[in-house]
């Protein structure tokens, strides 16, 4: 009877296990938006165009900075494989040195930067 009451209550535990995965029941955040790896990619290097046209166009570095940060911060949306985040993560330094270029008015050196970031977020989508 006991080893009974015992393989019993393993199936049960086991059941309830499986029903209530959480990775079936996983959500996002109400109201927040999530994007798939190729929008996500493609709204990165909208922004990282945006701050490019803003340094020829004349911004200040902390203006540059700003839409540099824009850019940067948008990347963490880029989830799709291990690949893809160490990619992802290797472009990202690129737009930190960036941004450090603007914040020290090196808008050229900070221009060349985020020419090359912005080809390597554009090389991700071949990883997907």
């Amino acid at each position: 009877m006991k080893s009974l009451k015992k393989i019993l209550l393993s199936l049960v535990i086991a059941a309830s296990a499986g029903v209530f995965s959480t990775s079936a029941l996983a959500e996002s955040d109400p109201g927040r938006i999530t994007y798939k790896p190729e929008q996500a990619i493609d709204l990165v290097v909208g922004k990282i165009q945006l701050a490019i046209e803003g340094i020829s166009k004349g911004a200040s570095g902390d203006e540059a900075a700003a839409l540099i940060k824009a850019a940067s911060d948008l990347s963490k949306e880029i989830n799709a494989n291990d690949k893809v985040d160490n990619a992802r993560a290797k472009a990202n330094r690129k737009l930190k040195s960036a941004a450090s270029h603007a914040k020290e008015s090196a808008l050229q050196e900070a221009e060349q930067e985020l020419r090359d970031s912005k080809k390597e977020f554009e090389a991700l989508k071949s990883l997907i």
